[in-house]
């Protein structure tokens, strides 16, 4: 009975995934059938142009620029100006954006390339950041496993030591991805820091991928959000079996270890798709990266912040020794520093206004 309580929501979990993977099976496939049309007429416009499939496709992604003989056929092919097919709707001119865009020297240029360059790094390495996060979250449950098998004696203590060299080994395959990935993408911090200014079609370039990953964000978003949810179910039907044996640590440390591969599964969407949403938003300047957002993270009060809550927390500690109660700093400090960013931000827009007014 205990045993098929434990395995009853495992099953369930393993039969959810089947159905998910079927219906997004479906979608994909009505999704194709879908473009057939689109299919040829992309055809008849490739036979038209004399160009291949795939020279088409890039100019559709923005990563080349078709030249100025073709540029004329496709106007006539289409029968539009060669202006509306050059021009980015969204990017276009106006006499008063003129004026406000004359040329600043604390504003960074983004070009075709550079943009294109980082979104297809961000794109390779949010697998790899997703894995080492998830490794992070792993790491502790070699050691429950072993825990819950060795019991006490001499075999807890060896097996602690094995399951502790274990943990140990995936953090710091983690770390080492973490560094490698931030020695790689170091070219690109400015655009965190800076305030930047994209190329004619950048920005539209940008949206358009934006809108096309739009529903693989929300999906990963919402999965990742049930596997956090569901995640309590080990726990909570390992306590109600854990009450009649005599060792309940064998069944509440597998439980455990349950709970952190669902959440690291969780978190794996969460940071893949966080990355490449986040990659878009950098180049658009939109969410966490407006130009407000940067010069609250620029402010020194950031530093200082963070400074005086790590004084509090060793303070804390050390004067009472109440390590285990202490840790309740951090999620408060970080509560608060959402509080401290919004402040500075309203100070930064009521000073612009004013700038603007005087």
């Amino acid at each position: 009975m205990q045993l098929t309580l434990i395995l009853f929501p495992i099953a369930l979990a393993i039969y959810g995934a089947i159905i998910y993977l079927f219906v997004l099976l479906v979608k994909a496939l009505r999704k194709y059938i879908k473009s057939k049309d689109v299919r040829e007429e992309k055809k008849a416009v490739c036979r038209s142009l004399g160009v291949s499939r795939q020279a088409v496709s890039k100019w559709e992604s923005a990563q080349a620029i078709p030249d100025l003989g073709r540029v004329l056929a496709m106007a006539d092919l289409f029968s539009v100006t060669t202006d509306y097919l050059l021009r980015d709707e969204n990017e276009a001119p106006t006499p008063a954006t003129m004026e406000d865009s004359a040329p600043d020297s604390s504003v960074r240029r983004v070009s075709m390339e550079e943009a294109s360059a980082f979104l297809a790094l961000c794109r390779k390495q949010a697998p790899t950041r997703a894995l080492a996060v998830s490794l992070c979250v792993l790491s502790p449950i070699p050691l429950l496993m072993i825990l819950s098998r060795t019991g006490e004696g001499p075999a807890a203590g060896v097996g602690s030591i094995i399951g502790v060299v274990i943990l140990l080994l995936l953090v710091v395959a983690a770390v080492v991805i973490f560094l490698r990935q931030g020695m790689e993408s170091k070219e690109y911090e400015y655009l965190e820091q800076e305030d930047i200014e994209t190329a004619y079609g950048v920005s539209g370039m940008v949206k358009e991928r934006q809108a096309a990953y739009r529903e693989t964000c929300t999906r990963g978003i919402i999965v990742g959000v049930v596997l956090c949810i569901l995640s309590a179910i080990p726990v909570l039907l390992g306590t109600l079996a854990a009450d009649s044996v005599a060792a309940p640590e064998r069944i509440m440390l597998p439980c455990v270890s349950l709970l952190l591969a669902m959440v690291a599964v969780a978190v794996y969407l969460f940071v893949r798709v966080g990355m490449v949403q986040g990659s878009f938003q950098r180049l658009l300047e939109e969410g966490d990266y407006t130009r407000e957002g940067k010069r609250a993270a620029r402010s020194p009060i950031v530093p200082i912040y963070w400074c005086l809550a790590t004084a509090a927390y060793l303070a804390w500690s050390f004067i009472t020794m109440a390590w285990d109660r202490t840790w309740i700093v951090w999620p408060v400090a970080g509560v608060l520093f959402a509080a401290v960013v919004g402040i500075i931000r309203m100070t930064h827009k009521e000073g612009r206004k004013e700038k603007k007014a005087g």
